[in-house]
């Protein structure tokens, strides 16, 4: 999924690299770490309340403020995902937000993506909006 945004590549790229502070664009996921080279860890937890799981993340490649891709290895999520930042004019981005993983559980976790395809493309959609309305507002004003 992808974005454009009205801001500089390297301000988009400082609030994405701010593992931390996702939270308050990324839906229902809290990110903990602040990992910034290949080889170190996150973990995130998405889910609402008590029903949710942890993502622990290796970053396996980072090349600031363009790209980085994480290697997912906890026991819900495996697979690679990663930002890529890409300026289009002095104040200007495209953000883009892609995952490839594997489905766990076999053939009933490929039935379960059926379904569950849709809600993660609005999870997507819906978390880089608030990315691209935070960034626009000013966000992180720090």
């Amino acid at each position: 999924m992808s974005v454009d945004v009205d801001v500089s590549a390297e301000r988009a790229w400082a609030a994405l690299a701010d593992w931390e502070t996702q939270e308050a664009w990324m839906v229902a996921t809290r990110v903990s770490g602040a990992a910034s080279a290949p080889g170190e860890q996150l973990a995130a937890r998405t889910g609402l309340g008590p029903f949710g799981f942890v993502d622990t993340m290796t970053i396996t490649e980072w090349d600031p403020p363009h790209r980085c891709v994480v290697l997912h290895t906890g026991r819900v999520v495996r697979g690679t995902g990663g930002f890529e930042v890409t300026p289009n004019g002095e104040h200007r981005c495209r953000v883009v937000w892609w995952e490839r993983v594997n489905l766990p559980f076999g053939v009933v976790g490929r039935a379960g993506w059926i379904a569950a395809a849709p809600l993660t493309r609005l999870f997507f959609t819906a978390s880089l909006r608030r990315f691209k309305q935070l960034m626009e507002n000013g966000w992180p004003s720090k």
